[in-house]
């Protein structure tokens, strides 16, 4: 996965943390979902990019 040029890219590219605001937003953009969709699907599967991709069938 690489980053999307002028947006900082998460701490770890690996999992979707909802601990700080930068990386929820970098994860709202790259999946085109609401910080609340983002949640819902953290707390349904964990913090496994794949997995949240999946769920939100991305």
């Amino acid at each position: 996965m690489s980053a999307q040029p002028g947006r900082a890219s998460p701490r770890d590219v690996n999992r979707v943390s909802l601990e700080q605001d930068r990386d929820v937003q970098y994860w709202t953009n790259r999946f085109g979902v609401s910080r609340e969709e983002l949640e819902e699907a953290v707390e349904t599967v964990g913090e496994s990019v794949d997995a949240v991709a999946v769920y939100l069938n991305r």
